[in-house]
């Protein structure tokens, strides 16, 4: 690998130049909206603005199960927010989720329209709306928001820290990819113990802990990420592939990793979705190749 220059940092930071990679041209130090543009809004009481990242995955996925559960009321607008294209830093958006970060989730289902942001707070949100998949009895309740909230602050490093160095930084830096991978192997050996000792994450009901962890460490359990499965051996944690493999099959869990997709084949992007039906008449390969 190819160390970094010898770098020191000055007094103050300044943002003069870009700071490089994959996401360069969306990476600033300032919040708030680059242009003016409204959200649309469809005919559901649920509106979503998102992308099928993982933290976009959990959302659609819930949604989805709430449905197949027969929940009429959340039936919901799945809308694409390209975030390399920079439609986070529309005014609608900004006003929506002030972090410009998706998914943002706005219910329209009360007199006054809900803004949700932050993924956890969106299966918080809609699992307390429709009673479903956080348990009530105290422990149980407990141990399925620890291992939600453990997701919120483990992922970053998975992310932001290894997926971003390993990946995407324009400098091969041993340091910083060492640090990541040792605490990324550290979390999936965490899952992999618990998941020896527990069908889900919550104990032994699905729950909204399994929909935030999935998306992520399901992924990097399979391989899928970062091409960086060989690296970290992730074949090695048995548990943890035994429980992605057991999500991956749940009908609403196939629905949802295709809505706001726009990677892969096809037969499997959903760019919107705004009706059951559209999982099978609007995926790419049954449209116009997009201009």
């Amino acid at each position: 690998m190819t160390e970094d220059v010898a770098y020191t940092p000055p007094k103050v930071w300044t943002w003069n130049k870009e700071s490089g990679g994959r996401f360069a041209n969306i990476n600033r130090p300032i919040a708030g909206p680059t242009h003016d543009k409204d959200l649309p809004v469809g005919n559901h009481p649920l509106q979503l603005y998102s992308l099928a990242t993982p933290n976009g995955v959990k959302v659609t996925v819930m949604l989805e199960e709430l449905l197949a559960l027969g929940h009429a009321g959340a039936e919901y607008d799945a809308w694409l927010i390209r975030i390399n294209e920079g439609d986070q830093f529309g005014s609608g958006f900004v006003a929506a989720n002030p972090n410009s970060k998706i998914p943002a989730l706005v219910d329209h289902s009360g007199p006054t329209p809900i803004r949700v942001f932050e993924s956890g707070a969106i299966l918080v949100h809609l699992a307390e709306k429709f009673g479903e998949f956080l348990p009530t009895e105290p422990a149980a309740r407990a141990e399925c928001l620890s291992w939600l909230f453990w997701q919120m602050g483990s992922a970053p490093y998975l992310g932001g820290g290894f997926g971003h160095f390993y990946a995407y930084a324009p400098t091969k830096i041993e340091y910083a990819i060492d640090r990541f991978a040792m605490e990324v192997k550290r979390q999936l050996d965490v899952l992999d113990r618990r998941l020896g000792e527990s069908e889900y994450l919550g104990g032994a009901d699905y729950t909204i802990a399994d929909m935030a962890v999935w998306p992520w460490y399901g992924g990097m359990a399979k391989g899928l990420m970062y091409e960086g499965g060989e690296f970290l051996s992730v074949q090695d944690y048995k548990n943890l592939n035994r429980w992605t493999d057991q999500i991956a099959e749940r009908p609403a869990v196939k629905r949802g990793r295709m809505v706001n997709r726009v990677m892969g084949e096809p037969s499997s992007q959903l760019h919107e979705r705004h009706d059951a039906g559209d999982f099978d008449t609007r995926t790419q390969d049954k449209l116009a190749p997009a201009t």
